[in-house]
């Protein structure tokens, strides 16, 4: 599995500019103008990770497979949006379906660009965006609850117990606060996801930056980065018009580019980092003479859930998996001379696969 990771915010912050570049595509139009995203756009695009070179050349591997990442870019919101202003309610729809949202700020001056309301002001901008999110919310838990009722009269103690949740849901929200499951256990957490309100969902700030900027921010960005603080939440700085010109560049040249820059990654990078952070995933490996890929699962998985993750019958016939992390398999120098040192071990259906861990799934057909 890999994530799905909604880009949202005003028209004109870069949204679309920068979904093109981390899509290598043109799919999304990036004109100067409000709504020029009319459908949202979506991109895969490969998660980068050094480990699988390393492990490929050990078991020389003909092909190296990355796991991937799913880029949603959904229209420029806009206030009203919750109310159907500017084709909202749509939007609203297509933010229910991912698992994260990257909220694009716009943190950069420039008077060529057109902003929706004036002028530039992080701080207006995000409390516009998740407004909107927040009323939305509340709408659908007034629905919700609605639904419910004629269960509740009758006693149905399922009913109950969602009511109780969208209750919960209902105060955070006219506090203006986030719909997040804090305090709950695991079940009634799985409950709550169920819900699907907007604002449950983990949330990423992007501040766009110019080019200046790129390395250390700047006001702009800082208060972005305050609010985020006192929010739970992550920041990361990314300049779309960077990412559009390393998106034209091979991979030798876009080294040698972000060298350049003083970076030690893409802006495309740090975000898929902070994503799968945002939403605790993690990847495994499997290897051999054929391919070398990477798997991405949440983490916690079991060995037998993990197998799964490839097809569902090697959970079904599920015998055993044969583990080794990264860092031993590199120590040993590949798969056979780790085995021949006895550093394979034997694991079972309920083993809990770790970050790096490189799998063979031993299964009945």
């Amino acid at each position: 599995m890999g994530f799905r990771t909604g880009i949202i915010g005003l028209p004109n912050v870069g949204k679309s500019t920068l979904f093109n570049a981390l899509t290598h595509t043109a799919s999304a139009q990036n004109e100067n103008y409000p709504f020029c995203t009319i459908e949202a756009n979506l991109g895969e695009v490969p998660v980068n990770d050094s480990r699988l070179a390393e492990i490929a050349s050990f078991e020389k591997s003909k092909q190296i497979i990355q796991a991937k990442t799913t880029f949603v870019d959904i229209a420029g919101l806009v206030k009203g949006a919750s109310k159907g202003e500017g084709l909202g309610n749509k939007f609203l729809g297509n933010i229910r379906e991912v698992d994260a949202l990257a909220h694009v700020v716009r943190c950069f001056d420039d008077n060529n660009i057109v902003h929706v309301d004036g002028q530039i002001d992080p701080l207006r901008d995000i409390e516009t965006i998740e407004t909107e999110l927040m009323l939305a919310d509340l709408e659908s838990i007034e629905r919700q609850r609605a639904r419910l009722v004629r269960k509740i009269r009758g006693g149905d103690k399922e009913s109950m117990k969602i009511d109780g949740l969208l209750e919960l849901a209902q105060e955070k929200l006219e506090q203006g606060i986030h719909a997040r499951p804090t305090g709950l256990d695991e079940e009634d957490t799985k409950v709550w996801y169920r819900l699907k309100l907007l604002t449950s969902k983990p949330f990423l700030y992007v501040c766009n930056v110019d080019e200046n900027s790129l390395r250390e921010g700047n006001n702009y960005s800082a208060q972005v980065e305050e609010y985020a603080r006192k929010n739970d939440a992550s920041t990361v700085l990314v300049s779309a018009q960077i990412e559009e010109e390393i998106s034209q560049l091979n991979a030798e040249e876009e080294q040698e580019y972000l060298t350049e820059m003083g970076l030690d990654n893409s802006g495309l990078d740090r975000l898929i980092q902070k994503g799968y952070s945002l939403l605790g995933l993690i990847t495994y490996f499997t290897t051999g003479p054929k391919e070398t890929r990477a798997w991405t699962i949440p983490k916690g998985t079991n060995a037998a859930d993990a197998a799964a993750v490839i097809h569902e019958d090697f959970r079904r016939g599920f015998i055993r998996a044969e583990t080794i992390s990264f860092e031993k398999f590199i120590s040993c120098g590949g798969y056979q001379q780790a085995r021949n040192s006895g550093k394979i071990r034997t694991e079972g259906k309920a083993y809990e696969v770790k970050d790096g861990d490189i799998l063979h799934f031993l299964f009945n057909v």
